[in-house]
């Protein structure tokens, strides 16, 4: 058993070449080029060292959420004011009673 370390570029038969990013006694985690991040139990994990450099990564991930588009003026009050008005009217109504 080789116990790989970070950054060593290797092969699986199953999921090709890929770069090592944790490796310990039990649990062996590689981000493959094509099929991404998964993790290998050290003792069953069968790779061998080679020398194909990893691709360019790109700066992705997820994309940005649109802005908010701003509102204009004070068409809708907030749910406070709005209950606060409906208090008062019950009071009003009760007090004329």
């Amino acid at each position: 058993m080789r116990l790989f370390s970070k950054g060593d570029r290797v092969t699986q038969p199953n999921y090709g070449p890929g770069t090592v990013t944790e490796a310990n006694t039990y649990h062996t985690v590689i981000e493959f080029d094509q099929h991404g991040v998964r993790t290998f139990v050290t003792d069953r994990v069968v790779l061998e060292p080679t020398d194909e450099p990893a691709p360019a990564r790109t700066r992705g991930g997820r994309a940005k959420r649109a802005p908010r588009k701003k509102a204009e003026g004070k068409k809708t009050e907030s749910k406070k004011s709005e209950s606060k008005k409906s208090e008062s009217k019950k009071s009003e109504s009760k007090k004329t009673e």
